[in-house]
């Protein structure tokens, strides 16, 4: 079995405090596996369609709708004060940072980016927060999308480059890149935000016994107090983990099947 943080592995820095962090809790638990790179632009599904996945971040959406289910685990809580210790993100909308655009109807006639089409925080929360202005106005919201940014370095590049107005980003992803890349980050400029919704997780595709998970959960539950990932938990913004059930990631399903049988907000 494998475990990996490809999601939140924003750059060397972030993908080396999550090593040791992973390194950790599996020898705490007990599990020794490989703890693998898997760098973009490898697709993210192709991970998430593995059934040897014994610890391994997976977007909430394609979390709810992948058979059969995977275990959950642990998921993160980030340590902004915007998360309020809790198990949550958001989508922010970020516009480049010199462009004139203070609301997100200022970025209306323009070109929209988004990420990959399974992505919760890169292509759903952007359509479900985009679909009350759409039915306001009746009509498409955007000139142009341009599609495959793949994450958030995707969408800051697209902006830095000119070749869209406005597009999502992950806000622990964003809030990363915030810490370790300042000035990179610093290319976007926040305009809005969604609402709060359930945190990518960490889980289980392989078939764990009921001891191994509990040991895999008991070790995350210690990261909070560990002396020796203070640094780690620095690097990574991070507080500790909470063990959410399948039941606070049924709305993005929830919303995810509204929207697909929905006109497309563009």
């Amino acid at each position: 079995m494998i475990a990996n943080a490809r999601m939140y592995s924003v750059n060397a820095a972030a993908k080396a405090a999550w090593r040791e962090l992973l390194a950790w809790v599996t020898e705490r638990a007990s599990a020794p596996w490989d703890i693998i790179d898997y760098e973009a632009p490898a697709p993210l599904s192709a991970l998430w369609a593995r059934n040897d996945l014994g610890c391994a971040l997976m977007c909430g959406l394609p979390f709810t709708l992948r058979a059969p289910a995977p275990l959950l685990i642990a998921a993160p809580v980030p340590s902004k004060p915007r998360y309020r210790r809790r198990a949550r993100y958001m989508t922010d909308l970020a516009v480049r940072a010199d462009s004139p655009y203070r609301s997100i109807e200022d970025t209306f006639g323009g070109n929209v980016g988004f990420t990959v089409t399974d992505s919760q925080s890169g292509y759903f929360a952007l359509r479900h927060f985009l679909r009350p202005f759409q039915q306001q106005r009746g009509g498409a919201l955007y000139r142009s999308t341009v599609g495959g940014l793949l994450n958030a370095r995707g969408v800051i590049d697209a902006l830095a480059a000119g070749k869209i107005d406005v597009g999502p980003l992950d806000s622990y992803s964003y809030d990363l890149l915030t810490h370790l890349e300042p000035s990179y980050a610093h290319q976007a400029r926040i305009i809005a935000s969604t609402e709060p919704t359930a945190i990518p997780p960490f889980v289980a595709t392989a078939d764990l016994d009921s001891d191994l998970r509990a040991r895999l959960r008991q070790a995350f539950a210690e990261v909070e107090s560990a002396p020796d990932l203070a640094d780690a938990r620095a690097r990574l913004l991070l507080t500790g983990f909470e063990f959410p059930s399948p039941e606070d990631y049924a709305p993005l399903r929830a919303r995810h099947d509204a929207l697909i049988a929905a006109p497309e907000v563009w």
